[in-house]
């Protein structure tokens, strides 16, 4: 017997922004980082440190970000 798995694959739109972007935290504190991914259906930033380790932050975890 032959089983046909379909499955639906979601388009995700990312934005990518170059150079230096600050990123304010809810908590008021900001992050100073070199360019950011934003996924649009959910907000959510990623982010590479100084130790190029990889972060994301949700929505509920920044109050807004600004790249140069």
């Amino acid at each position: 017997m032959l089983v046909l798995i379909i499955s639906s694959c979601e388009l995700l739109e990312v934005e990518e922004f170059t150079g230096t972007c600050t990123i304010i935290l809810a908590d008021g504190t900001s992050i100073t980082t070199d360019g950011i991914e934003v996924l649009e259906s959910t907000e959510t930033i990623t982010y590479r440190d100084e130790d190029g380790k990889l972060w994301s932050l949700f929505k509920e975890d920044y109050e807004s970000y600004d790249c140069n």
